[in-house]
This record gives C-alpha cells, sequence and structure tokens, in this order.
C-alpha cells in the first residue's frame, strides 16, 4: 500500500465505513500498484453522477450480491477512480469530493483546482 496522504499532504482521513469502500474495502481511499483503476477520490454520490457512470458502463447503483455490494444512493460517499471522475467532469456531472479524504496519488490524473471547485469540505 503506498503512503496514506491526502491532497493536502496530510494523512489521509476515512472516506466512508458503510457503504465499506475503497480498493482494500478499509474505508478509505487507499490505493496500491495492484489497484490499476486509482480508486482514489472521495465523492458525494449524486443522481446525476450514478446515471452518468450507468451510462457509460459502470453501474454503482444496482445491488451486486457476488461481491456485497449494495448499491449507491444519492448522498453516500464513495472511493471513485481518479479517471472516471474526470470523465464526469468532462460531462458536466462531477460529484463533490472531500479533498481530506481523497488519496494524494489523485494529483497525477487531475488538478488539484478542478477538485476544489467541486470540494464538499
Amino acid at each position: 500500500m503506498l503512503k496514506s496522504i491526502n491532497v493536502f499532504g496530510e494523512k489521509l482521513k476515512t472516506c466512508c465505513e458503510n457503504p465499506k469502500t475503497g480498493f482494500f474495502r478499509d474505508g478509505c481511499c487507499n490505493t496500491s500498484k495492484q489497484d490499476y483503476g486509482m480508486h482514489t477520490v472521495c465523492i458525494l454520490a449524486t443522481e446525476d453522477f450514478l446515471t452518468f457512470s450507468k451510462s457509460v458502463g459502470n453501474d454503482l447503483s444496482t445491488p451486486n450480491p457476488t461481491f456485497n455490494f449494495k448499491g449507491l444512493k444519492p448522498g453516500d460517499k464513495w472511493c471513485l477512480c481518479a479517471l472516471r471522475w474526470k470523465q464526469a467532469l468532462e460531462n458536466n456531472v462531477a460529484p463533490p469530493v472531500f479533498l481530506d479524504s481523497t488519496h494524494y496519488r489523485t494529483l497525477e490524473v487531475l488538478d488539484l483546482s478542478d477538485l476544489q471547485k467541486y470540494a464538499f469540505n
């Protein structure tokens, strides 16, 4: 696992415990070399974003019992792939972001200024 540091260079805060999120399902947007999707952006799911994500092949709202996944609903927090957030941004449906819970590796893909425009906290 890579250092648990957020985009401000501080200790990464928990994103969400219910539903349990993150690549490691540890509640944090931690990452590693095995996390090819880079699940590093802590978001607040919105209806517009969930609809968009489903339309591009990433259905986050439908339960998937195989993976003990109950599905997201608007208002849930979730560790999202950095490139998916960028795609949502480009399509004007980027969900709000919790910067203190967003891993610093996100900055390899996204500009901090873009993330700050959507900061929830």
